[in-house]
């Protein structure tokens, strides 16, 4: 398994978390989603590696950003 760690900027409750949790869990691979409401910070479980872009489009997706690397 590989963990990738993110940073979404936008989330303000736990419905936030909750939609972004729902719309990376959609994409192909991703095996598990931890989501720090608080810190914003987001933990991708795959069983390979998934493109970040994949992520990127699952977040805003849900209507959130990722922070600035």
């Amino acid at each position: 398994m590989i963990n990738s760690n993110f940073t979404v900027v936008g989330m303000t409750c736990n419905s936030c978390a909750m939609t972004v949790t729902e719309e990376v869990r959609q994409v192909s691979g991703v095996q598990d989603v931890d989501v720090e409401l608080a810190t914003g910070h987001l933990t991708v479980t795959s069983d390979g590696n998934i493109d970040p872009a994949l992520i990127k489009d699952a977040i805003e997706e849900a209507g959130y950003q990722l922070a600035a690397s």
